[in-house]
C-alpha cells in the first residue's frame, strides 16, 4: 500500500518550493531529501541536540520535531540562507570563522541559526546571555568557549554592519 502524499509549498531561504510529501514527513527530511538542502543536520531525531535547528518565521525550531506539512505557509531559513545576498558570509558565520567556533562542524548549522535568531532578539548579549542563547544546542567537540566568543563577535559584526547602512 502506497502512503498518501500531500502537495505543499514551502518558502525556504526566500525561494518557493513545491513538494509532495507524506503527512508524517519531518521538515528536516523534506529539506534534506526533497529539496536537497543538506546543511540542516539530523543528530538525535528527538529535538535534544539542536543540530537540525532552522528558523521558522525567524524563530528557532527543531526541524526534526516539525512535520513538513506544518511548515507550509511559513518562511523557513536554513543555514544555507544565512549568507548575504552577495554570497559573503553573514555575521554569525563570519564570527564562527574568526573565533574558531567549530571543530567537526556537525552541530554548526544549528548553532548558526539559533544564534542568528538570538542576536535578532538581543543585539548586544553579555557573555552569560550568549551562553543562555546556545544552551539548547549540543556540541561534543568545542567546550563552548569559542562558540560563546563567536556569539559576542557576531553581535558586534551585526551592529557594525547596521551602522554602515
Amino acid at each position: 500500500m502506497t502512503e498518501q502524499t500531500h502537495e505543499i509549498r514551502l518558502s525556504v531561504n526566500g525561494v518557493e518550493h513545491e513538494a509532495a510529501v507524506p503527512a508524517r514527513r519531518l521538515l528536516s527530511d523534506a529539506l534534506r531529501h526533497d529539496l536537497g538542502l543538506t546543511g540542516t543536520h539530523v543528530g538525535c531525531e528527538h529535538g535534544v541536540c539542536g543540530a537540525c535547528t532552522v528558523l521558522v518565521d525567524g524563530q528557532p525550531m527543531r526541524s526534526c520535531l516539525m512535520f513538513a506539512v506544518s511548515a507550509a505557509g511559513h518562511e523557513i531559513t536554513t543555514v544555507e540562507g544565512l549568507a548575504r545576498p552577495d554570497g559573503e558570509l553573514g555575521p554569525v558565520q563570519q564570527a564562527f570563522r574568526e573565533c574558531h567556533g567549530l571543530q567537526c562542524g556537525f552541530c554548526t548549522p544549528g548553532f548558526l541559526t539559533t544564534i542568528t535568531a538570538g542576536i535578532a532578539e538581543n543585539p548586544d548579549p553579555t557573555e552569560d546571555e550568549a551562553r543562555d542563547m546556545v544552551a539548547g544546542n549540543l556540541c561534543r567537540c568545542t567546550g563552548y568557549q569559542n562558540i560563546v566568543k563567536a556569539v559576542c563577535r557576531a553581535a558586534e559584526i551585526a551592529r557594525e554592519s547596521e551602522a554602515v547602512r
